[in-house]
């Protein structure tokens, strides 16, 4: 014989009171969530942005100081380029920096092209491509220039041209790759410059 109290059965109104105050508690939760989803979605677009300004001025810091190191490496070079070229027979005698020109192309649209150093004595030019870090990219980039140089600097049209990379380091490939497309190589130095090619080597004309 079974003893205790009766068991006694939620009534209706009892089970709708329970299944609202679930309801009430579930939209609470829903409502929270959202909430949560919200700050969340709102603190990542933040962050972003912050990232973003950041990169931004990073990039701005990273251009100034290449842009710095740029400037003292033309100078270390033209400060040693005619004496440098002078030594390999090429007797220069006047350089200029960061030569810009332009000209109208077949398209009737304007280009434009800067050399950062010429070096010259009215029979041959020397066109110089500086850069704080050398790349193959940037040697690729120069020998493209050096075929259209006469489409801008027309008064060069009837010199012998020949071209030269300057550079503070670089990658591993570029001064060799440079050396066989028939470039002088000069290297900037503490507080001077020198040519990197090897003994007999002999400038390509373009």
């Amino acid at each position: 014989m079974k003893t205790g109290a009766p068991q006694i059965s939620p009534t209706f109104k009892e089970i709708r009171d329970i299944l609202k105050e679930v309801s009430i508690s579930q939209k609470d939760t829903d409502r929270q969530m959202k909430e949560s989803r919200q700050e969340m979605d709102k603190l990542n677009k933040e962050t972003k942005e912050e990232m973003k300004k950041m990169f931004l001025a990073l990039q701005k810091t990273e251009a100034h100081f290449n842009t710095q190191w740029g400037k003292l490496v033309e100078s270390l070079v033209e400060g040693k380029l005619i004496e440098l070229l002078q030594s390999r027979g090429v007797h220069v005698d006047e350089t200029y920096t960061r030569v810009q020109k332009s000209y109208t192309d077949e398209k009737g649209e304007l280009q434009r092209r800067e050399i950062d150093i010429i070096a010259g004595n009215g029979r041959e030019v020397v066109a110089v491509e500086v850069k704080t870090t050398l790349k193959p990219e940037d040697v690729k980039y120069f020998l493209e220039t050096l075929k259209i140089f006469r489409l801008y600097f027309s008064r060069y049209k009837n010199a012998t041209l020949y071209g030269a990379v300057a550079f503070l380091r670089s990658d591993a490939k570029a001064p060799l790759f440079a050396e066989r497309q028939g470039l002088f190589v000069i290297r900037a130095t503490g507080d001077s410059a020198s040519l990197t090619n090897k003994p007999g080597f002999k400038p390509k004309a373009f």
